[in-house]
């Protein structure tokens, strides 16, 4: 796994607001990490994902960029260093990453349970698209939902600027609702997951949807 080795504390106290958001991170990990370790070419319980790169599994038309703001509630951000840009929440706190978890994370000031996260690991130089995982978007997303305690609630795929991305929404055990968006470029797979608690997912939803929409592996 791209994230082996990281440990919680567990004899810490910690609230129930951080154990849910724990919960939530150790998902997401254990998930790209097997996503992660099927393009790099890794048997074990990845394999199951691993596929040939099919023929004519790119969408037909493209799909445009997300760049509303929301009325200024989102505002442009670009990490120059890794070659990356995403409209992020205004005013949410910002993390610089934790190895092995993540890259950048937003993070709501009041509820650390809704959260945004980018992740980037390498991948073979030969895997140049997110479809080396295979052509059916929906089988992929049944087999990394059962994988974690979750129901997949939507699976789709779109091509942005030449870059395929697939989508996933769960609704996992725990609580938390959850947009998963992946792909691959410049060498690896980039990772963009937004959560919130079930009850509040229907006052995050369209503020994640243009999160996750808005997002480019390159700068331009």
């Amino acid at each position: 796994s791209a994230f082996a080795g990281f440990n919680n504390k567990a004899s810490t106290p910690v609230s129930p607001q951080s154990s849910s958001a724990d919960a939530v991170c150790s998902s997401r990990r254990e998930v790209f990490g097997k996503v992660a370790s099927a393009l790099v070419g890794v048997g074990g319980a990845a394999a199951s994902l691993s596929y040939p790169l099919p023929a004519g599994a790119y969408p037909s038309d493209e799909t445009a960029r997300v760049t509303t703001r929301m009325g200024g509630l989102l505002e442009k951000y670009q990490d120059g260093p890794r070659g990356w840009t995403i409209l992020a929440p205004s005013g949410w706190n910002k993390f610089e990453g934790e190895v092995g978890t993540y890259d950048v994370k937003w993070q709501d000031i009041v509820d650390n349970t809704e959260n945004i996260k980018v992740s980037s690991t390498p991948v073979k130089s030969t895997t140049t698209s997110i479809a080396a995982l295979g052509e059916d978007v929906k089988e992929i997303g049944e087999k990394l939902a059962a994988k974690r305690s979750a129901k997949l609630v939507a699976a789709e795929e779109r091509l942005t600027d030449g870059i395929l991305f697939y989508k996933f929404e769960f609704a996992i055990a725990d609580g938390t609702h959850q947009l998963l968006q992946l792909c691959v470029n410049k060498g690896k797979i980039w990772s963009l997951d937004a959560n919130a608690k079930e009850k509040r997912w229907a006052k995050r939803e369209e503020m994640y949807q243009n999160v996750v929409g808005s997002f480019m592996p390159k700068l331009s």
